[in-house]
């Protein structure tokens, strides 16, 4: 089940009444010592400011996708969030913890989507450079390595059971046995653990990052895609595109060495 998915219905439980102070960023929020996010996105916790986390929004601000900044005019999303999108239909708030407001809004000018995998990078107007970028990381990580994971998406597993935070939610996740995720494309996604059985990405989270400590800081190696069991969000591993191993596809959209 794709996380965009209940795009639509998250929107509406916005409008019907969906709290943090948003923290301009120089550096991404730092990286645990040993704990940090606990399991409430489903499980997750409220998360401080992520000068390199985007909530990707239409022009009338609400939040359908998350992103990842990864140059001042690049990020990364999942293909399946902008897919038929117009550029100049959405934007992305960048550095703020609070989908509504702080940090800096800025415009999407390109959709770029990869042909056969859940990928897309997007083109920015220039992110300032208060907002520093994440490092696409080496590889993703054998099973066990640690991982963080973070999104303004729904907080329980029902499809419009409940509502969508203000505040970016986090949680602590392991890269577990691919196996344990059903239909999973081994050589490009990751299989996440769903902590307790109770905790993980759910709809909204979709396209934002998942990331690991590398020499003490953050670098990104997921982007949310979709459950692991063809469920509701949750309740079982869930799947996130290694967006390292497509470093050669980025590389060939963007023109840089990312």
């Amino acid at each position: 089940m794709r996380l965009r998915s209940l795009a639509a219905a998250l929107i509406t439980a916005i409008a019907l009444g969906f709290a943090s102070m948003a923290v301009p960023a120089a550096a991404a929020a730092g990286p645990p010592t040993g704990g940090g996010a606990q399991p409430n996105v489903v499980g997750g916790s409220p998360a401080p400011a992520y000068s390199f986390a985007g909530s990707l929004q239409d022009l009338g601000g609400n939040h359908f996708c998350g992103a990842t900044v990864v140059h001042p005019n690049w990020a990364v999303t999942a293909r399946h969030c902008v897919v038929g999108t117009p550029a100049a239909s959405m934007r992305l708030r960048v550095g703020s913890n609070n989908r509504t407001s702080g940090g800096v809004l800025v415009s999407v000018t390109s959709v770029s989507t990869h042909p056969s995998q859940d990928l897309a990078m997007i083109g920015l107007s220039t992110v300032p450079a208060a907002y520093l970028p994440i490092v696409i990381a080496a590889s993703s990580g054998p099973v066990g390595t640690f991982t963080r994971i973070m999104g303004w998406g729904q907080t329980c597993p029902t499809p419009g059971g409940c509502g969508a935070p203000v505040q970016l939610q986090q949680l602590n996740t392991s890269i577990v046995a691919d196996g344990s995720c059903g239909g999973i494309l081994s050589a490009t996604e990751i299989c996440t653990s769903n902590p307790g059985g109770v905790a993980g990405a759910c709809y909204g989270d979709s396209g934002g990052p998942q990331v690991k400590t590398v020499n003490g800081a953050w670098q990104l190696i997921g982007a949310t895609s979709r459950s692991g069991g063809g469920s509701n969000c949750a309740v079982s591993p869930s799947i996130y595109v290694d967006v390292p191993s497509l470093r050669p596809w980025i590389q060939g959209v963007t023109g840089l060495p990312l």
